[in-house]
């Protein structure tokens, strides 16, 4: 329930803070008094787009901040879901604009975006206005009056999750599709450079060792020839390194007896001959191991200049590199040859999700069937005595060819407000004040399953009068035992009805002209209907006719 409204510096209104009534209320005053600006500001508290035009000329900041009373609503789920502190009696919405263009949004004090501002907002007031009256023609409204009233709220959640797998699914399918049409024109190609690599089997830090084969063999001759030297030079009979060593090793032994430190000298020179010796002997062997081998070397070379070419036209420059590369192409064609597979996995759960959707679709259109008579039947109960004694009201529910977000069902209300006149689409034939009426009663019914705080009538009288008045307020003052119900209106036999009487006029100041809204009390509010009975100038016959009006009221 709406319990207050704040407004500063917004558009003609300098500051206004006015407390509201539960149950209904009206609000009244004459035409361009402000009662649109008013509206205006509350919408865009509730999460409405703005504009710089919004800010009172002159100030730097405009303020509106609304104060709502949720406990009987349900809505803490939401306050946890977007992390904002819940206060079932005190919910405050508050809107900031500013001259330079920007806004901010809070709900409790908190920052909030406002798209959450405006999600909040449709849980806790409905503004009906003329213009909305135009939705009684589109299909969509039509099917959510019947969901509402058929209470499909759970189906339809279970439904939509199941949509929307279904789509997922498909969209999983068409890409996988496209991905395989893709990949096997680039088959061919992949394996036959995977064939190349394979053929080559290449080995991890082949071409190292190749390279250095390739230079030992290059200088085979040169190897032999040193190492020969190497071998003579430690060898040699008689300028041999080993001999000497062997001679030098002999003369300190023999001088152990009686000089002990030859005893270290002769462990050194032994140390120094057995690495020697071995050496020589390791020289003399791979002397003989070192051969140029013609057909060696050509094998060598052809082998690295395969390995050369394959990095070349792969543009890597190791061998680890091209066997990465045989990896990923031996990865794709498996990727390819698992495409099928997976296409068919993906048909097979996309058939499931579809059948599984025309089953709850055919669910939810026998639920909507059911509702239509009884919905059909209750309008024109509710509607007959607004002055069209002979309507007729019909829900057809056509079936779709395929399944989409909201079903398999067409919604059209069929319409017709004289006894031979043929049932057509409402909007094609009812009358501006004829659909006011059905809005009307088709909210209030709707009220009856729904939670919704508080809803506001904007002249949706329009286009009736007199008895047919009357009846339309006494909906809203039914309407009004049930939730908080707000009508701004020009017909005092509505005005009459509200248990709340609220006033929108304009005043001077020295420097510009204000809106400003107030509570009537009863002695104003007898000259307010008065006034909307008779105009400007107050009879004493308006006078008895706005208090014999306001004594009907129930």
């Amino acid at each position: 329930m709406l319990n207050s409204l704040y407004i500063q510096n917004f558009v003609l209104i300098d500051s206004l803070d006015i407390h509201f009534q539960p149950g209904f209320s009206v609000i009244t005053g004459e035409t361009g008094a402000g009662k649109s600006i008013i509206l205006g500001a509350l919408s865009l508290v509730l999460g409405q787009r703005a504009d710089g035009k919004s800010i009172q000329q002159g100030a730097d900041k405009c303020v509106i901040e609304a104060v709502f009373n949720i406990a009987k609503y349900q809505l803490e789920p939401f306050f946890l879901e977007n992390d904002l502190e819940y206060d079932a009696a005190c919910c405050i919405l508050r809107r900031e604009l500013y001259a330079s263009g920007k806004s901010r949004a809070f709900v409790n004090d908190s920052p909030v975006s406002l798209s959450i501002l405006k999600e909040l907002g449709t849980r806790l007031i409905d503004i009906h206005s003329q213009h909305q009256n135009l939705l009684l023609g589109d299909m969509h409204f039509q099917l959510r009056v019947v969901d509402v009233m058929a209470e499909n709220q759970i189906l339809l959640i279970l439904y939509k999750k199941e949509y929307s797998r279904y789509q997922g699914l498909r969209r999983e399918l068409k890409i996988l599709e496209q991905k395989a049409a893709q990949t096997k024109q680039e088959e061919d190609y992949i394996r036959f450079q995977l064939d190349q690599l394979l053929e080559a089997s290449l080995k991890e830090g082949e071409q190292e060792d190749l390279e250095q084969e390739q230079e030992t063999l290059s200088h085979a001759e040169e190897i032999k020839g040193s190492l020969y030297k190497v071998s003579q030079l430690l060898e040699g009979e008689e300028m041999g390194s080993v001999q000497l060593l062997k001679e030098a090793l002999s003369t300190v032994e023999g001088l152990e007896s009686y000089y002990p430190k030859a005893k270290e000298m002769a462990e050194r020179l032994r140390s120094a001959y057995i690495e020697l010796d071995d050496l020589a002997s390791e020289a003399d062997s791979l002397k003989e191991d070192v051969e140029y081998n013609p057909e060696r070397m050509d094998w060598v070379n052809e082998r690295l200049n395969v390995i050369y070419s394959l990095e070349q036209k792969h543009h890597v420059s190791t061998v680890g590199e091209l066997l990465a590369l045989q990896a990923r192409f031996q990865q794709q064609l498996e990727e390819m040859s698992s495409y099928e597979e997976q296409i068919e996995e993906l048909n097979r759960l996309v058939a499931a999700s579809y059948e599984e959707l025309l089953q709850q679709a055919a669910v939810l259109g026998a639920q909507r069937r059911a509702a239509a008579e009884r919905i059909a039947t209750q309008l024109v109960e509710m509607v007959t005595p607004l002055g069209m004694p002979n309507v007729r009201f019909r829900i057809d529910i056509l079936a779709k060819q395929e399944p989409d977000a909201d079903g398999m069902d067409e919604v059209r209300f069929m319409f017709a407000a004289n006894k031979n006149g043929e049932l057509q689409p409402v909007a094609q034939t009812a009358s501006g004040g004829e659909i006011s009426r059905l809005m009307l009663c088709l909210k209030a019914m709707i009220a009856g399953f729904t939670a919704l705080p508080t809803i506001i009538f904007d002249e949706v009288d329009t286009g009736v009068s007199g008895d047919i008045a009357d009846k339309m307020g006494n909906i809203m003052q039914d309407l009004g035992g049930k939730m908080q119900v707000f009508a701004i209106t020009h017909l005092p036999q509505i005005a009459a009805k509200g248990s709340a009487h609220y006033f929108v006029y304009k005043e001077d100041k020295e420097e510009r002209t204000v809106t400003c809204i107030k509570q009537l009390n009863d002695e104003e509010r007898v000259q307010e209907v008065a006034r909307m009975l008779s105009g400007a100038s107050l009879t004493k016959a308006s006078l008895a006719n706005a208090k014999d009006l306001l004594r009907k009221r129930r």
